[in-house]
């Protein structure tokens, strides 16, 4: 099988269709899954023990040495802009702040000593890609993906219970550091949003087993990227529709460009270099085409995007 992962319809409005990729879609199959972009990069993978999804580890993994990443729990710290309301506070950017290499160290040094003191080390993976080692006994809450919460209020998605105040306490006092850095005050200077607050996602240690598509799997995403080379997937960024596996076209917004490959994709269906081609989309419609539709002769060509 070859999967697109594809953004929300909305985007693809207007755009007109070649007549073979319209006739096909019109005698696809089509279900409904749960929508949003989180749900939609989790639908390829089975991760054992069920229910968790420890990004943080599997990231780390995909750069270090297993037996580097083994003995270890792992969190992701990243830097965020959390904008103050009257009552509340909502989590506006994330991964997009724009931050540099000398940003990320000079606003990580503050922090490194705050985590340590609790026995965490804390580093910058890359400029906005911040994470936390704990030892492996520490007990982790469960932490919000911050895709869940982007343009929310952030209070509701902080962590409760026993295990969550050490965490909400390094969140506040984090808050305060950066509030006060001289990056974040050469950054309002030049009218650039602050990064003032971490977000915490992605804990765990790394799982049992990972189950993903087969096949090569073109991403730019390391989220993405990690859990598919944890299944044994190959992985670049490089495109190919002719053969199974996955490409994250989620940030594509020409219809132009899924066309092309969806007729390149159909083609190579139709000599047998896979059974099943399926479009994902992001609000969780999924579309599923196969060599035995061309059967269906009596269905109507697909009309477009609303």
């Amino acid at each position: 099988m070859l999967t697109l992962l594809l953004p929300a319809r909305r985007y693809f409005a207007g755009q007109g269709l070649s007549p073979a990729v319209a006739k096909a879609l019109g005698r696809a199959a089509t279900s409904d899954a749960e929508p949003g972009e989180l749900a939609q990069m989790r639908r390829p993978f089975r991760v054992r023990p069920a229910g968790q999804w420890p990004s943080a580890a599997l990231i780390e993994r995909s750069t270090r040495h297993e037996s580097d990443v083994q003995p270890f729990q792992w969190l992701r710290a990243d830097p965020v802009w959390l904008q103050p309301d009257l009552t509340t506070a909502r989590l506006m950017a994330w991964g997009n702040l724009g931050l540099t290499a000398e940003d990320a160290e000079a606003l990580v040094a503050p922090l490194k000593p705050l985590f340590g003191d609790f026995g965490y080390v804390f580093e910058a993976r890359e400029a906005e890609a911040w994470s936390v080692q704990c030892p492996r006994e520490t007990r982790l809450p469960s932490f919000p993906h911050p895709l869940a919460a982007l343009g929310d209020d952030a209070f509701p998605y902080l962590p409760e219970g026993p295990d969550a105040r050490r965490w909400r306490s390094l969140m506040g006092e984090a808050q305060v550091l950066m509030h006060q850095h001289p990056v974040n005050a050469e950054r309002a200077r030049r009218g650039l949003p602050p990064a003032n607050s971490l977000w915490f996602w992605g804990e765990g240690g790394l799982p049992d087993q990972i189950e993903g598509p087969e096949g090569h799997v073109a991403t730019a995403d390391p989220e993405l990227a990690a859990y598919a080379q944890a299944a044994g997937a190959a992985v670049s960024d490089r495109i190919d529709a002719t053969k199974p596996g996955l490409i994250d076209l989620r940030a594509e917004r020409r219809w132009a460009v899924i066309d092309d490959l969806l007729a390149l994709a159909m083609a190579s269906m139709g000599q047998g270099a896979f059974a099943q081609l399926r479009l994902d989309f992001a609000d969780g419609h999924r579309v599923s085409l196969e060599r035995n539709q061309r059967w269906r002769f009596w269905k109507p060509a697909f009309k477009g995007f609303a």
